[in-house]
Formats: structure tokens, C-alpha cells, sequence
């Protein structure tokens, strides 16, 4: 498989390998990923589970609930449904099935719910309420599995206010391209390590991902998985030419399905008795 480039006197075949660089719906929501594995063009990116899984945010709390790993509790709530939440003020509104900060609020007073509602549910018709926790410590660690394992990027500890919205994750431009290594303890840099590899292993194969996490109270909680992150979090990766280079030569490959024609063969004669 790979795509034709057409030209005046004729077409070029390019067979890949493809970069998905598609952030948000279609890149990341298994669109793309089922595109290049039909037509079997090797790519590097999240295959259709590992997107699906990791697109929607209440399945992503489900995956992690299912290793062991710790999220924030959270409601959720349908566009139908009645608007009324349990999560005590202040809370975070988020729509299940977007990234980017879009359609998120802060809500610190019961008055601004349904305001907030009515943005999120402009996005998705589904949504999640969190707690807003101010103050907590955030970590962000990308990686990949290549040839000798996981290799996994240096630990950034973002410096943000009280929360970025769209504009400020991605119009603002004062922030320095140098990222340096959060300056925490061995301990707590195994912790991410390890909820890193338990998210990573057996899913993500063939991608190179972002995890957001919090600590709190010296526990390790997921945030959020970035299957396609901004910039490919090349800005943490002292060699991102070579860890490029790396995954791209340790792409999994699909299963050889050997077909059989025995059964229908049988079904057939069945048929004629």
C-alpha cells in the first residue's frame, strides 16, 4: 500500500512509512490508524485501539482503573441527561472527545455550571467533571519502545498558571523552546517511569506518546495520554532525530493471518447434502 502523487505525465508512488502528525479528531481518534492498516502502509502512530482507547477521556479512566493506575475521580455526564453534578466546587469541565484545551472551563461557582455546560456540550455530548486541584505538581514524560525497550524522554515539570486554555498552550510564543529536566528525587522518577511503561506496554507499540500525570500526596495519578502530542514532544528528546530513527526501525508488524479455505470447503459441501 502508500499513496499515488499525481503529475502531468503521470503518478509517483510513495509506500511510506507515514508520520501521523494529525492532532485531534481523525489523527487521533483512529481514523488514520485503521486508513494506513487497511491498506497496509507502515506508520508511525497509535494503532486504531491504542487511539480509541486513549481519545475519549472516560475510556482512558477505564484503561488506567484496569492496570492499576491511579485518575482523578470524575462524573460524567451526557448532553440528555439532567444537569446536575456531585463534584464539590471548584470543578473542571472537559469534553470527553477533544483534546487541546478546547471547550474546557474551570467553574468555581455553582452559577457558572451551566454557561460552562453549554461550551463543552458545543464540542462533544459527552463530558467529564474533575475537581480542580490548584497547586498540584504536574509531570509530563514521553517515550517509546525501540530497539533495546522503552526509551523514554527527560521529565518536564510545566511551568503554567492556574490553567491553559487553547490560547495559551498554543498561540502564546513566549516561552522558551529549552526545556530542562524537573529536578525531582530517584524515587519519584521511577514512579513515572513505571506508570509510563504500565500505560505504554502492550498498547502504544509503533507510537511516540506523551503521559501527563499529577502527583498528589506522593501518589502518581494519570492526567491525560497524548497518543499524537504537540510537536511529537520533540522539545524533550536531547536526539529527536534519532528516536525517530529508533521507532521507525522497530515498527510493529501485524500478524500473519494464514487463510484457509477447508471451512468454507465444508460449509459447501454441507450445503449440498
Amino acid at each position: 500500500g502508500g499513496f499515488l502523487q499525481k503529475r502531468r505525465l503521470g503518478s509517483t508512488e510513495h509506500k511510506g512509512p507515514v508520520l501521523n502528525l494529525i492532532h485531534g479528531a481523525d489523527g487521533e481518534d483512529g481514523t488514520m490508524a485503521s486508513l494506513f492498516s487497511f491498506f497496509g502502509i507502515p506508520f508511525i502512530g497509535p494503532r486504531t485501539d491504542a487511539s480509541v482507547l486513549s481519545f475519549d477521556k472516560r475510556m482512558t479512566k477505564w484503561f488506567a482503573k484496569g492496570r492499576g493506575i491511579n485518575t482523578v475521580a470524575y462524573e460524567g455526564l451526557h448532553s440528555a441527561r439532567m444537569r446536575q453534578t456531585k463534584v464539590p466546587m471548584p470543578c473542571i469541565i472537559k469534553p470527553s472527545r477533544l483534546g487541546s484545551s478546547i471547550g474546557v472551563s474551570v467553574v468555581k461557582h455553582e452559577n457558572e455550571l451551566d454557561y460552562a455546560l453549554d461550551v463543552a456540550f458545543e464540542f462533544d455530548d459527552s463530558v467529564i467533571i474533575e475537581p480542580f486541584i490548584a497547586g498540584v505538581k504536574e509531570y509530563n514524560l514521553a517515550g517509546y519502545r525501540g530497539a533495546e525497550g522503552i526509551v523514554y524522554s527527560i521529565i518536564e515539570e510545566p511551568q503554567k498558571q492556574e490553567f491553559l486554555d487553547f490560547d495559551k498552550k498554543y498561540l502564546d510564543f513566549s516561552r522558551s523552546a529549552e526545556v530542562k529536566a524537573a529536578q525531582i528525587d530517584a524515587a519519584l522518577e521511577t514512579k513515572l517511569k513505571l506508570t509510563f511503561a504500565d500505560i505504554y506496554e502492550g498498547l502504544f507499540e509503533g507510537a511516540l506518546i506523551r503521559c501527563d500525570f499529577f502527583v498528589i500526596d506522593g501518589e502518581v495519578y494519570l492526567n491525560e495520554i497524548n497518543p499524537i502530542p504537540g510537536s511529537m514532544a520533540n522539545y524533550l528528546f536531547p536526539d529527536f532525530q534519532g528516536a525517530v530513527a529508533d521507532l521507525l526501525e522497530n515498527l510493529p508488524r501485524a500478524p500473519h493471518v494464514r487463510v484457509e479455505y477447508r471451512y468454507i470447503h465444508s460449509i459447501n459441501t454441507a450445503k449440498g447434502k
